[in-house]
């Protein structure tokens, strides 16, 4: 079994501790029963999608404070949903690569499906805060009036965009980004997903006027998503060029280039691996659980943050310093 499971993973490098000892073999399980019934991965993320944003009508109603019972039992339904989603997106990559069953459209459905979650969760947040604010009103000193309510519920929809928008989007992008660029110099191309916006760009011209409309709006956001990726990695774009330009091809990479880029990569994985789900999702829980959502936008924007930053600015530093030695 433990050659099997890890036949499943895309690396043991690139997972954090909960992942590779509870939540992937875990998977593993249901990779396996979902296989005997022969699911495409695909249903299985679109089945995690709908799970998770489920989540959002129980968190909106979830508040102990006051809701009583019902309003705590409202929030552990919402972590279970949220949860359950969780284990059915990892599912669908370990499907896809016990059965073979890979697909670029798999590949963009997966990108996607945190977002699905998110996106409707952090709209129930900014509703229950509408909804019950007594508490924050109390700690700043502000009459609780209609008018009130609505400039401080207008202000909590922007911390909201922000969180979402710049905070969740572009945190996990770049994670997600930062697995494949390891994985790429850890196994080589065919054993990575490091896509590029010129790449998608082709695939999406050269599509046929009959691919179903869904197919071409997931490409062409696909496409954005990796552009995105590459605009906050300029250093490591330079890296890439210039092994091109010293190697005629990516397949030409010395495996001592290889192996440097990845020693200085390995160390990064931990902390890459607190901008993804599981991380994320514990902070999501506690400020709903301590009926403060809005302290889950405020963690999201200055603690995840200084994490992001701090993630972006060593990859890129190692990368410029690797580059220059390429010209030496």
């Amino acid at each position: 079994m433990n050659e099997k499971f890890r036949a499943t993973l895309k690396s043991s490098e690139t997972e954090d501790w909960l992942d590779l000892h509870v939540i992937r073999p875990f998977c593993y399980y249901c990779a396996v029963f979902f296989a005997k019934f022969d699911v495409n991965p695909n249903t299985i993320t679109i089945w995690s999608m709908i799970i998770g944003a489920a989540s959002a009508w129980f968190f909106a109603q979830g508040s102990f404070y006051y809701g009583g019972t019902l309003g705590l039992v409202y929030n552990l339904i919402g972590i279970f949903l949220l949860m359950w989603g969780d284990i059915f997106d990892c599912t669908d990559g370990q499907l896809a690569r016990m059965t073979g069953k890979k697909s670029r459209l798999g590949r963009i459905l997966d990108g996607l499906a945190g977002f699905a979650w998110f996106f409707p969760i952090y709209f129930a947040l900014v509703y229950r805060f509408y909804m019950h604010h007594d508490l924050e009103f109390q700690w700043l000193g502000i009459e609780n009036n209609e008018q009130n309510t609505l400039i401080a519920t207008g202000v909590v929809f922007v911390l909201a965009a922000i969180s979402g928008l710049w905070g969740l989007q572009g945190q996990q992008r770049l994670a997600d980004y930062y697995i494949q660029v390891h994985l790429f110099f850890q196994k080589g191309e065919k054993g990575a997903e490091l896509d590029n916006s010129e790449r998608q760009k082709e695939i999406y011209e050269q599509m046929p006027k009959e691919t179903p409309f869904y197919e071409r709006w997931f490409q062409k956001s696909y496409i954005e998503y990796t552009k995105k990726q590459e605009d906050v990695t300029p250093e490591f774009q330079k890296l890439m060029a210039a092994l091109r330009e010293k190697y005629g091809s990516t397949d030409n990479i010395p495996q001592e280039v290889r192996d440097e880029v990845r020693r200085h990569s390995l160390p990064l994985m931990k902390w890459n691996g607190l901008l993804t789900f599981n991380f994320r999702e514990s902070w999501l829980f506690l400020f709903c659980l301590l009926d403060f959502p809005v302290g889950n936008f405020l963690w999201e924007i200055i603690g995840m943050g200084i994490l992001y930053w701090y993630v972006n600015h060593r990859h890129e530093t190692f990368c410029k310093r690797i580059a220059a030695g390429l010209s030496k």
